[in-house]
């Protein structure tokens, strides 16, 4: 971001407008967003994609706070988008951008967002081809919403649910409830953010890594592992293939801070959001060969199994605690909390 940022003033009505305001807005934000930015200004992009199939994902972002200590609502927007893309098997390529813009809201604070934009967007190589940005009245939106669609084309067999099946092994890729603590304690004060940090990233560089260690069947379906939390995610699979999932309390990985921080305030890891984590479904015979791919990535340093799909013919999650004994893990009929990204 240009030292200069702090003096380029507010967002006001007029930079919605489509008048002059409207362009020099539009100017800075391609100006910051470099490299990333491929758009044309025509009224729809035109990608080079040549046959095949792609995948393709949008993403609407109201992240509270907006900016946090080590991410931000921009951050946020290209991991998640890029991330859904890579689950399902795909390469991600292309992203929108849509922004709506409180008035009042720091030129400067924009120019933190699409900084973070565009970092996140190279790390992940990806472009941004085309956006939109609206300009609200004060009180009208919390400073900044995003919205991104995204594209990607698919280079190997598809991962869906459907593959999942019974002796799968249920493998994570590092640890849970780390961006819930990390924003609930800047939110709150409870001053656990210096050691506890959002595990906001975007995974598809682990992806690819993993699946050129590991055979084309080896792994048979990823999701990553958001706002629901684990519970939502093995919940959903269960209900798609049919088949009890169960996973070992003493397995899953959570922070010894991120675990104090929960018990103090009533709140169940295996419901608490992430933006860095994923859900992989693995044949019994490639575990190993899985988690020694995933620990050799930076964002996969700590990936464990914690269970697996059972050949029981009933859609039900099972969390067994250190006594071998099982506790039917109940869907939740809404958020443990109030919303946070």
């Amino acid at each position: 971001m240009s030292s200069s940022a702090a003096g380029l003033g507010e967002v006001v009505l007029d930079h919605g407008s489509g008048t002059q305001l409207s362009h020099e807005l539009l100017s800075l934000i391609v100006e910051t967003l470099g490299d990333v930015y491929i758009g044309e200004m025509e009224d729809s992009a035109m990608l080079p994609i040549t046959g095949g199939r792609i995948a393709m994902t949008t993403d609407s972002f109201v992240v509270d706070p907006p900016f946090f200590g080590n991410g931000d609502i921009g951050k946020i927007a290209v991991c998640g988008t890029v991330n859904d893309l890579a689950v399902v098997g795909s390469k991600p390529l292309y992203l929108t951008l849509g922004m709506i813009l409180e008035t009042g809201l720091p030129i400067a604070r924009l120019l933190r967002v699409l900084t973070s934009i565009r970092e996140t967007a190279r790390e992940a190589g990806v472009r941004i081809v085309c956006g939109d940005t609206k300009v609200v009245r004060k009180g009208e939106a919390d400073q900044i919403y995003l919205n991104t669609a995204g594209v990607g084309v698919f280079e190997r067999t598809p991962l869906r649910m459907t593959n999942v099946r019974p002796g799968d092994r249920v493998v994570l890729s590092g640890p849970i409830g780390n961006h819930t603590v990390h924003l609930l304690s800047i939110r709150e004060g409870l001053g656990f953010e210096q050691r506890v940090l959002s595990d906001c990233a975007p995974v598809n560089g682990m992806l690819d890594q993993l699946f050129a260690a590991v055979g084309e069947g080896d792994v048979h379906s990823v999701r990553d592992v958001t706002r629901g939390g684990l519970a939502a995610v093995l919940q959903e699979y269960s209900e798609a293939t049919g088949h009890t999932i169960r996973m070992e309390q003493r397995a899953l990985p959570v922070q010894f801070e991120t675990v104090m921080a929960m018990d103090m305030l009533g709140i169940n890891p295996i419901h608490s959001a992430n933006e860095g984590c994923v859900c992989l479904f693995v044949d019994p015979s490639a575990e190993r060969a899985v988690l020694d791919a995933l620990r050799s990535h930076r964002y996969g340093t700590g990936a464990v199994t914690i269970g697996e799909v059972t050949d029981r013919p009933e859609a039900q999650v099972l969390l067994r605690d250190a006594d071998g004994r099982d506790t039917v893990v109940e869907e939740l009929r809404g958020a443990e909390l109030p919303r946070l990204c």
